[in-house]
C-alpha cells in the first residue's frame, strides 16, 4: 500500500543546517526572555527596551499585586483564626458553667467579630483625635498615619450587615495602592481596588456582619501620609496592622 515518498538524502538537512537553525532559534528564544519575558512578567530589564515598550512597568504592577494578594490572604487567615478561637472559647465558658450548674450565657454568634484581634489597635475617641477640617457634623472619626516605602496598614470599621458608612480617606498629594475589602464570621469580600491612586471619597455597605475597611500600600520613594475621615453606622474603628 502506498503511503509516501521517503525523501532522498540530498533533501534532509546536513549537521551544519541543523546546528544553524538550533542557534537562530537559541538566539531568538534568548531575544524573547531578554526584550519581553524578563521585563513584563518579573520587572527585570537588562536591556532596556522593555522599559522603552512599557513592558517593565507591567511586570512591576504584576509584583505589587501578587505581593498585596499575598498579604491580604494572610491578614483574612488571622482574622478567621481569631474569630474561630473567640468562638471557641466562648463554647468552652458556656460548658464548664452547664458543668457548675451555672445558667448558661447567651452566646453572641458575632461577638467574635466586634471584639478586637491581639494585633488590633483601637482607636481613642475623638477627643483625643486630630481635630477634622470639616464641621463635627460631617465627620464622626479622622484617623491619620504615615506609611515608609513598601509599608502597608489596614483599617477597618466594625459594622452590622447592611449598615453604611461614609468615607473621605486622601494621601495627602501623594498616591497609594488600596484594597477596600471585609472579613468576619468565616466570610470575606474584595470590594474594590486601585493602583496608585490620590484620594477616594464614598459609601461603604457592609456586606455582612464584620470588619470592612481599607487596606493601603505605600509603592512610592518617599514617606506618604493618609488621612481617612468616617462617619455612619459602625461601633468600632481600629488599625489591624
Amino acid at each position: 500500500m502506498y503511503n509516501t515518498d521517503l525523501p532522498r538524502r540530498a533533501d534532509l538537512p546536513t549537521s551544519s543546517q541543523l546546528k544553524r537553525s538550533t542557534w537562530v532559534a537559541s538566539v531568538a528564544a534568548a531575544g524573547l526572555l531578554a526584550f519581553v519575558v524578563l521585563p513584563s512578567e518579573y520587572g527585570v530589564d537588562p536591556t532596556g527596551v522593555g522599559g522603552f515598550l512599557g513592558l517593565t512597568q507591567m511586570g512591576e504592577i504584576k509584583l505589587q499585586l501578587s505581593e498585596e494578594a499575598a498579604q491580604d490572604a494572610a491578614n483574612i487567615a488571622s482574622s478567621a483564626n481569631a474569630d474561630l478561637v473567640s468562638r471557641l472559647n466562648r463554647i468552652e465558658a458556656i460548658l464548664e458553667g452547664l458543668a457548675a450548674g451555672a445558667p448558661a450565657p447567651i452566646a453572641d454568634p458575632f461577638a467574635g467579630v466586634i471584639q478586637g484581634r491581639p494585633t488590633e489597635e483601637r482607636f481613642a475617641t475623638p477627643d483625643v483625635q486630630e481635630q477634622t477640617t470639616a464641621p463635627a457634623s460631617e465627620w464622626r472619626d479622622e484617623v491619620s498615619f504615615t506609611l515608609t516605602p513598601g509599608q502597608g496598614a489596614e483599617i477597618k470599621l466594625v459594622m452590622a450587615e447592611g449598615a453604611r458608612a461614609q468615607f473621605h480617606w486622601t494621601a495627602n498629594g501623594a498616591v497609594v495602592n488600596y484594597e477596600t475589602h471585609g472579613d468576619g464570621g468565616g466570610d470575606s469580600v474584595s470590594y474594590e481596588q486601585g493602583r496608585g491612586v490620590p484620594e477616594q471619597k464614598g459609601e461603604l455597605e457592609a456586606a455582612f456582619t464584620g470588619n470592612h475597611g481599607w487596606f493601603w500600600r505605600n509603592r512610592t520613594d518617599a514617606d506618604v501620609t493618609v488621612t481617612l475621615r468616617t462617619h455612619g453606622a459602625y461601633s468600632d474603628i481600629k488599625r489591624i496592622s
